[in-house]
């Protein structure tokens, strides 16, 4: 049975408030620093009461990943939704190519990084939720393979892919840089004796 209209109409007012919530909360953290900002002030800038904040976000530090579920999702979905045909690592590829490249090439980004660069409590968080996603990730790489959940090749590849978006970032050409790090992940490492 569809959606009734005010359903649809519901959820776009709770997606409308999240990013408003997320919105607000960058800005201020960005003018005043992650530290020095409180969740209500955070709350007052969106208009909300701190009791609203709280149901769209766990915490002060999941302000600032506001899509966090959203990357998971479509990590999970890139293997799972992969081409016939399509090996893992190759969706993996398709989908870095496609998503991360464009994220670690937008210069709006980069005061975002150099806030969570800086920030003690975000970094940690960021970790957590990369490893995360990665745990995630190998779940899914095994049950595509028919593998045990807890396949040791699978996690050290999962492990492997979340760290790219850190690996390609700064780079001047992230694309070839997500290329490189796939080259290596399906040719192994090929080094080169030093002259």
């Amino acid at each position: 049975m569809p959606d009734s209209p005010a359903s649809g109409r519901r959820e776009r007012k709770k997606a409308a408030t999240r990013q408003a919530i997320a919105d607000a909360a960058l800005e201020l953290f960005l003018e005043h620093g992650f530290e020095r900002v409180s969740v209500r002030d955070v709350a007052e800038r969106a208009d909300v009461s701190t009791t609203t904040l709280f149901a769209h976000f766990p915490g002060k530090e999941a302000l600032v990943f506001d899509r966090e579920e959203e990357v998971e999702a479509a990590l999970t979905a890139a293997v799972r939704e992969r081409p016939e045909g399509q090996s893992v690592i190759e969706a993996l590829r398709a989908h870095a190519l496609e998503s991360w490249v464009r994220v670690v090439s937008d210069p709006r980004l980069h005061e975002l990084h150099a806030l969570v660069d800086r920030t003690p409590a975000l970094r940690e968080y960021a970790e957590r939720m990369w490893m995360r996603h990665a745990a995630a990730l190998g779940t899914v790489i095994a049950e595509e393979l028919g593998r045990e959940a807890d396949d040791l090749e699978c996690a050290a590849l999962a492990r492997f892919v979340v760290e790219i978006p850190t690996l390609v970032r700064g780079r001047d050409d992230p694309r070839a840089a997500v290329e490189t790090v796939f080259d290596l992940l399906v040719h192994g490492w090929r080094a080169e004796p030093a002259h």
